[in-house]
């Protein structure tokens, strides 16, 4: 029996050392998994003690340590899964993968609470860290929702727009850098991982396998490849290697970003080496960082590293390989046209003729449209001050285009900076404010771009461009209304922009949006009510008997995530007012949200449990 116990506790502690060792978590649960370490490392002064105690352990005891086993083992599947999974699968699932995380917490809070401590004979101190680590797993059981809004924003606006626009390809940008899928390593080790989920998942989940698919095409079309099946033919191009697949490459001698042996090795700011090829089309792609270590480059010159190409060429010649030199000169012809077009074009935009003029700016928003290295030789050539003062233009057509194009051109990051200080943001305002109907809407789309620096996000509620944005959710298109809403989300992650889109009215739309169900925008419309809900001047402007009974009928009818929403909302104004909890009662609140503690979502189970023993406990008081 001693001999199980000395075993069984071995085994515990080395599962916690083993788990602290494991490997660089998926950045969505990073902070989680960082956690659940921490608490588990918290057992083992209580291990260590029970395995100095000479005295046998009691049955009840025994069985607490056979759970724990089980808790642990759970605990190690998770960190593992938030390890190895699909990125975009724990980011989509996020929900679910947190209920987990918080299934795991029950487990280990129940093991501690049912051990039998004092018939162990543990010491004072051990009980006193006993104690603290209860608390604690309570606390992380019932803990306020930590949902990342701005990606949860962005998966939403991606994965439930059908059109392709250039505003989406914007958050596709910014997702890819929030989930590290922007290399080519990362997205091959990303593809991979997707294939493994598809073949486990087989028929279930069709609907959210083939949204992760169709997310991960796009990161790798942003990358220029085609899709998945394109990313997995590129293989090593020395034909050598093919026919040797069992020669051994030194590490050193492979391209981080390709995977390939490099045929032309060159030194970056950071000491790094990479092929010139990759490095270069990864600099050309407006990136201002070193793809392996994520420094800022100080310079973007490159250094050839003839000591390396030297080792290169005596190990090829040593093993009869044959490199095949990458051809850098190989650009497609609308490339090679945009190259020789591009900087004439820009030139045309400062025309004194106006038919010159149209045709520049009309010409330069379609080459920015599609292609990333179009938008690097606009931005070289000048293009972004002329289109900005094109935005002053007389002639609407012209405005139409310029927006258009800094729109477009905006999708690079060093654009965004650039576009912002050359005076574009009061411009495209006043286009929001005057301009015609696509004016108006690309000015949206562009403010919202804009407003992913979050310098900008001050900027434009400083110069009054919430109230256009407020106006255009009103009474514009159903497109010109999404794009509104996602610039006004985006803004409203600032603090002082909630007081003003409050002061500015927006409620009211965002209101009549929940009414009119058929525009299919009530998630956008609770996603910027639950962000001014943090206001009390949010609360006061919201909370009504009649709103309540809005978020009730969502509550009872709505979709899931109409739900999710609409109870986490309904949650946050019920606990600064006891008479809104009380409306919800009356308006008959409390069988749908059983019916989501059963069949809900997980964030809208945690939300609806702690609605409902919140209004239990507004009962007995009353």
């Amino acid at each position: 029996m001693a001999e199980q116990k000395e075993n069984l506790i071995r085994w515990l502690l080395q599962l916690i050392e083993s788990v602290g060792t494991m490997g660089e978590f998926r950045r969505t649960q990073r902070k989680e998994c960082s956690h659940l370490i921490r608490r588990m490392r918290l057992f083992v002064p209580l291990l260590e003690e029970i395995t100095d105690l000479e005295a046998t352990i009691p049955e009840s005891a025994r069985n607490a340590l056979l759970d724990l086993k089980k808790a642990f083992s759970c605990a190690r599947a998770l960190l593992k899964s938030c390890c190895h999974s699909s990125k975009i699968y724990l980011a989509v699932e996020g929900e679910a993968v947190m209920g987990r995380f918080h299934a795991v917490y029950d487990k280990l809070y129940h093991v501690l609470d049912g051990m039998a401590f004092d018939q162990l004979g543990v010491s004072d101190e051990v009980k006193e860290q006993v104690e603290l680590t209860c608390m604690q797993l309570k606390r992380a059981k019932r803990r306020v929702d930590t949902q990342d809004m701005e990606l949860a924003m962005d998966l939403m606006v991606v994965l439930s727009k059908s059109e392709n626009r250039n505003a989406d390809k914007v958050i596709i940008e910014r997702l890819a850098k929030k989930l590290d899928l922007q290399t080519l390593p990362d997205l091959r080790e990303e593809t991979a991982a997707v294939q493994k989920l598809v073949k486990e998942r087989r028929s279930r989940n069709r609907e959210i396998t083939h949204q992760i698919v169709d997310l991960l095409n796009k990161f790798i079309q942003m990358s220029g490849f085609e899709d998945i099946n394109e990313l997995d033919a590129v293989q090593p191009k020395t034909k050598s290697l093919q026919r040797c697949p069992s020669l051994q490459i030194p590490n050193e001698f492979l391209c981080p970003i390709s995977l390939e042996i490099m045929t032309d090795p060159v030194i970056v700011a950071t000491g790094q080496t990479y092929d010139r090829s990759s490095i270069q089309k990864w600099l050309d792609s407006g990136h201002c960082t070193c793809p392996k270590t994520r420094q800022a480059l100080t310079h973007q010159s490159l250094a050839p590293n003839h000591a390396l190409a030297n080792l290169i060429s005596q190990w090829c010649k040593k093993n009869n390989v044959e490199l095949q030199a990458k051809d850098l000169c190989s650009p497609s012809k609308l490339v090679m046209h945009a190259e020789d077009e591009i900087p004439s074009l820009v030139k045309d935009l400062s025309s004194n003729f106006l038919h010159i003029q149209r045709t520049a700016v009309r010409k330069i928003r379609l080459y920015s449209k599609e292609n990333p290295d179009n938008r690097i030789l606009i931005a070289r050539n000048g293009g972004i001050p002329r289109l900005v003062g094109l935005l002053y233009s007389p002639d609407s057509v012209m405005q139409e285009n310029a927006v258009t194009a800094l729109l477009n051109l905006s999708i690079n990051e060093a654009n965004k900076k650039t576009i912002s200080e050359e005076g574009a943001i009061p411009a495209v305002i006043e286009l929001l404010n005057n301009g015609t109907i696509e004016a108006k809407e690309n000015a949206a789309a562009t403010l919202f771009s804009l407003s992913m620096l979050d310098d900008n996000k001050f900027v434009i509620g400083d110069m009054n461009g919430i109230p256009p944005l407020i106006c255009l959710l009103q009474n514009g298109s159903l497109r010109g209304k999404k794009d509104a809403a996602t610039a006004l989300f985006n803004l409203c992650l600032n603090q002082k922009n909630k007081y003003r889109a409050i002061s500015a009215g927006i409620v009211a739309p965002l209101l009549k949006l929940l009414e009119d169900g058929n525009l299919g925008m009530i998630d956008e419309a609770l996603s910027i009510l639950l962000l001014l809900a943090s206001l009390p001047e949010g609360r006061s402007a919201i909370g009504k008997p009649s709103f309540v009974e809005i978020l009730v009928k969502l509550i009872r009818d709505g979709t899931q995530k109409n739900k999710e929403c609409a109870v986490s909302l309904l949650l946050e104004l019920g606990l600064h007012d006891l008479a809104l909890v009380l409306a919800a009662f009356g308006f008959g609140v409390h069988e749908p949200l059983c019916e989501i503690v059963r069949s809900g979502t997980n964030r809208a189970k945690r939300k609806a449990i702690s609605l409902l023993e919140y209004m239990s406990r507004c009962e007995q008081v009353r």
